[in-house]
């Protein structure tokens, strides 16, 4: 757990630029980033891993326009990269680019990444039960969720009913530790002076920009590389799991035409926009850079 500041030590000064997929925050955080100084550090649980590209709009070198990146591309997909090795790696990352008088730039969508990181959020860091994990994802999300409802109800309501990912997890944690995730989760004073800024769109514009980013990842080799991360990794979680992958494994599969699949996709998307803005609604500190009022109903 992240220990109490001492009164007179001055926080970190650091700037997060948040928002739905597809609202820019990339390209506003490049540029706000070589106007001040800055280094980005990245809040998103899929651009973590080598080799999801094309699928996650992982910008390129040449997007980065020669801003240091961090917590891109560090880990392979087989790797289950918690909150709590995220909150590890960030805070490193942060002091590192703050030591050398930059400043640290976080940008991201992963709503839980950002809340354990500035918010001050502590969580458990265990070791992975392979086989407790194993038997819980073979069975099924519904079984699952009951099961999560009965032995901590708080932390079921807190997660959606079909992300057996983080079901899985919270199972773990609870049936590891005999208690609620709300007794194993602290918060301690965080040593950052935090500025949220917000990026978004009406409704009909983000969903136009979604859409059109989903033709343009197809037009760039989505298939392709769904097809070459099969081949290397296999169906693992991860994979199977991601929007952007999964839509064109149905496809692979026969299971979906290419347009069924690109439908799909674009629903998904504009899905996981939509509770991504249920999150961010709820931090009253982002500053947001238009239509604010949208925001509030």
């Amino acid at each position: 757990m992240m220990a109490s500041l001492p009164q007179k030590m001055k926080k970190i000064k650091l700037v997060a630029i948040v928002g739905p997929t597809a609202s820019g925050k990339t390209s506003f955080a490049i540029d706000y980033a070589l106007k001040n100084n800055g280094e980005i550090i990245s809040a998103d649980s899929r651009l973590v891993y080598r080799g999801f590209d094309i699928g996650t709009a992982k910008p390129s070198m040449e997007e980065r326009n020669g801003i240091p990146h961090y917590l891109i591309d560090i880990v392979e997909p087989e790797f289950d990269y918690s909150v709590a090795q995220f909150v590890k790696d960030a805070q490193s990352a942060i002091f590192k680019v703050n030591s050398s008088g930059k400043l640290p730039v976080i940008v991201g969508g992963t709503g839980l990444y950002l809340k354990g990181l500035l918010d001050g959020y502590t969580f458990p860091d265990m070791q992975v039960d392979y086989e407790m994990r194993a038997k819980l994802n073979s069975l099924s999300v519904e079984t699952l969720y009951l099961e999560l409802l009965s032995l901590d109800p708080q932390a079921a309501l807190n997660i959606e009913k079909n992300d057996k990912k983080k079901i899985v997890r919270a199972l773990e944690i609870v049936k590891t530790l005999n208690r609620p995730l709300s007794q194993v989760r602290g918060v301690s004073e965080t040593p950052y002076d935090v500025e949220w800024i917000g990026l978004n769109f009406p409704r009909n514009i983000l969903y136009e920009r979604i859409n059109h980013r989903v033709d343009i990842m197809l037009e760039s080799g989505l298939i392709k590389e769904t097809k070459m991360l099969l081949e290397k990794h296999g169906r693992i979680q991860n994979l199977i799991h991601t929007i952007g992958y999964q839509e064109i494994i149905s496809y692979l599969d026969g299971v979906l035409s290419l347009d069924e699949a690109a439908a799909l996709l674009k629903q998904n998307t504009r899905n996981y926009a939509k509770r991504q803005l249920t999150w961010f609604r709820k931090n009253e500190k982002i500053k947001w850079n238009c239509y604010p009022e949208k925001l509030k109903k």
